[in-house]
């Protein structure tokens, strides 16, 4: 049966310029991108997505036969009107995402090399507009799950709405992807210490964990943010895979090999929408995580970060297909 879910946050008009891998250059163990000033750089090919964390999400869920649902704002420029019409054309419902005039919408231009490697140029754009006096906090209670994605600085004010609903829920549940703002001012800030307390999921990668609880190692990120009051705490390290854990356990779940990664955006957003979809679903959070990895290795084989993330159909087939290894052990 259709759960019904809503994505909060950023949506942004992505476009891809693939440039050639002989301008990646290694300085002091780090790759750049190496653009001579005054000349010209032939690149290989140029694509036009749709992106943004909470524009993701909602295809990704729509696309997993869910009731999926976007709340952000739009300019009414021909970025909005594309952003728009992509989420409908997904089955994704709009009808409380906000249009405003004389704005600009939320716009990227993505250097992408072949080898994977990327450098993002952007507007924040209209994705700065959505405040508490636009939020329209009143369906979140209709939810069965809200997902909280990127968010910018000026929005955060929201985050007091999304915990007084949730503090008197009968039924939402919050999956939370913090971004920059929140993770700067750590997990003990008065708005994140409350949010916290009310979040099912916290999905964050390995140096975004460091950062939000000042600890340096993954176990002791994971155990502080259990008790902060986070039900379920996942950390993601790249090619050594996701760690996560509910408080009882500590689970290790591993990338699937053998994948060419075409492009790494949108792979976070990618995972933690497999996530949802099978905590959702009823599924153990050893299957939840193979369903995370799963999406994300779809995405990152292709251009952007929606064109690879599956539908429910092929979610189902690959879970019996593919084998993914989750190990648990105890967490202490």
């Amino acid at each position: 049966m259709k759960k019904k879910t809503m994505s909060i946050g950023g949506a942004t008009y992505d476009l891809f310029v693939r440039v050639p891998h002989t301008i990646v250059e290694t300085h002091d163990k780090k790759k750049s991108f190496t653009l001579p000033l005054g000349e010209k750089v032939r690149v290989e090919d140029i694509t036009e997505t749709c992106g943004g964390g909470a524009c993701n999400t909602s295809v990704g869920l729509a696309r997993l036969g869910q009731d999926a649902y976007f709340e952000g704002v739009f300019a009414s420029d021909q970025w909005g009107e594309k952003l728009m019409k992509n989420m409908q054309t997904e089955g994704v419902r709009t009808e409380y995402a906000m249009v405003v005039e004389n704005e600009v919408s939320s716009f990227s231009i993505i250097l992408s090399a072949s080898s994977g490697e990327r450098v993002i140029l952007y507007e924040q754009g209209t994705n700065t507009h959505l405040h508490e006096v636009n939020f329209d906090k009143d369906v979140l209670p209709e939810m069965d799950w809200i997902y909280l994605n990127h968010i910018h600085e000026e929005t955060c004010d929201i985050q007091d709405d999304i915990v007084q609903m949730l503090a008197h829920r009968e039924k939402a549940h919050l999956t939370w992807n913090p971004g920059g703002c929140q993770i700067s001012k750590g997990i003990t800030s008065p708005h994140n210490a409350s949010l916290l307390k009310e979040t099912d999921i916290l999905l964050v990668n390995k140096e975004e964990a460091f950062a939000f609880t000042g600890k340096q190692s993954i176990d002791d990120a994971l155990r502080v943010l259990i008790e902060a009051g986070v039900r379920v705490a996942c950390i993601t390290d790249g090619s050594n895979g996701t760690i996560a854990t509910d408080g009882t356990n500590r689970y290790h779940c591993p990338i699937l090999k053998g994948i060419e990664v075409l492009d790494t955006t949108g792979a976070g957003d990618a995972f933690g929408t497999g996530l949802t979809w099978a905590f959702l679903e009823g599924m153990t959070l050893s299957e939840s995580l193979r369903a995370g990895t799963i999406n994300a290795a779809s995405v990152v084989a292709h251009l952007g970060a929606q064109a690879g993330l599956l539908t429910n159909t092929e979610m189902c087939a690959k879970l019996k297909q593919i084998s993914l290894i989750v190990e648990v052990t105890s967490f202490e």
